[in-house]
């Protein structure tokens, strides 16, 4: 069945919002109207490149036309935009997290579970073809009974001392996206947390009040075990990959390379690096999960991710958070 294209507004000209802008353009069932970001230089460049107008968060909520939104704006921003949207009849696609704090997301519940219009937090990991390859194999028993994940997830180089701030800290940033994978990849949901983490990386991380470098071990209540490891600098590019063992083997996600070519000589052999940041290396996931939005638009999906995904992965970041304070393993229900 053809159908018209759903009218979207983007919120954000940042990083993310340039990689939904684009993704969002080229979009066959997608049409972007409106791009709204409070750097007017930013938001007249890239609403040039990407030929919508601009304007402020009253004009998308004005225009009856816009039936969806794209939230890439700040951390501290989303729930406030988020509940604003859905209650003027806009179904959302969220970046993550939805919050930094469990309290708001949790008092916030009636609106945000189960929201009509949807609700979509997005974990773009969950939409990459490599892991989804990796969960397709573990549900088909391939390795026999799932034991024991280990998730790697490393950037190339620390971000600027001013992003840390407002950025929640490590846990809630950056590993996050290791407790959704987690939880996804377990099919059980981690009950307990240990963590170890320094600044190891920039002094300046340290200053800000956060770490660089941690080490966790999370433990679903069936025995099951994760292991994460992150840095903010790992000096050799953008290295994300999963290792899954189970009762009768082993399965892998490495890292995909910018090429397959390699060389070979006497003095050994050479291979493409590995991607040098998030947004090559997840492209096709960031594609992957705009089509599923435009399903969800269209009637023909549920968010498979949302308010109760994004709640998850916030109290293992606090449950985290508390075991670095404390020096001990924390159960996830002592952080909600």
């Amino acid at each position: 069945m053809t159908r018209g294209a759903a009218r979207v507004a983007l919120l954000g000209a940042g990083r993310m919002g340039k990689v939904h802008g684009r993704n969002i353009v080229a979009h066959p069932r997608l049409d972007l109207a409106w791009l709204v970001e409070p750097d007017a230089e930013a938001a007249a460049r890239l609403g040039a490149e990407l030929g919508c107008r601009v304007g402020n968060l009253a004009d998308v909520l004005g225009d009856a036309s816009v039936a969806a939104v794209v939230v890439a704006t700040s951390t501290e921003t989303h729930l406030e935009i988020v509940l604003a949207c859905l209650a003027a009849g806009k179904a959302v696609f969220c970046e993550k997290p939805l919050d930094l704090d469990p309290a708001r997301l949790l008092a916030h519940a009636a609106e945000l579970n189960h929201a009509v219009p949807p609700l979509f937090v997005a974990f773009n990991r969950r939409f990459d073809p490599h892991l989804q390859a990796l969960k397709a194999a573990l549900a088909a028993g391939r390795i026999g009974a799932l034991e024991t994940l280990h998730l790697i997830n490393h950037d190339p180089a620390p971000p600027p001392p001013s992003f840390i701030p407002a950025s929640g800290g490590l846990f809630r940033d950056l590993t996050i996206h290791d407790f959704d994978t987690a939880r996804w990849l377990l099919d059980e949901p981690p009950r307990e947390v240990f963590a170890w983490a320094e600044s190891l990386v920039d002094p300046a991380i340290a200053a800000a009040g956060d770490v660089d470098t941690a080490r966790l071990v999370l433990r679903c209540d069936s025995g099951r075990l994760c292991a994460i490891s992150n840095t903010r600098r790992s000096g050799y590019g953008y290295d994300q990959r999963v290792e899954a063992y189970g009762s009768g083997g082993a399965c892998m996600a490495g890292n995909p390379r910018l090429s397959t070519v390699e060389t070979w000589t006497e003095a050994g052999a050479l291979q493409a690096p590995i991607f040098p940041g998030f947004a090559a290396r997840y492209a096709a996931s960031y594609q992957a999960e705009l089509d599923h939005f435009a399903e969800v638009l269209e009637g023909d999906a549920t968010p498979s991710t949302g308010y109760l995904a994004s709640l998850a992965a916030l109290l293992l970041a606090d449950a985290a958070m508390r075991s670095l304070r404390e020096g001990r393993s924390v159960r996830v229900e002592e952080a909600g």
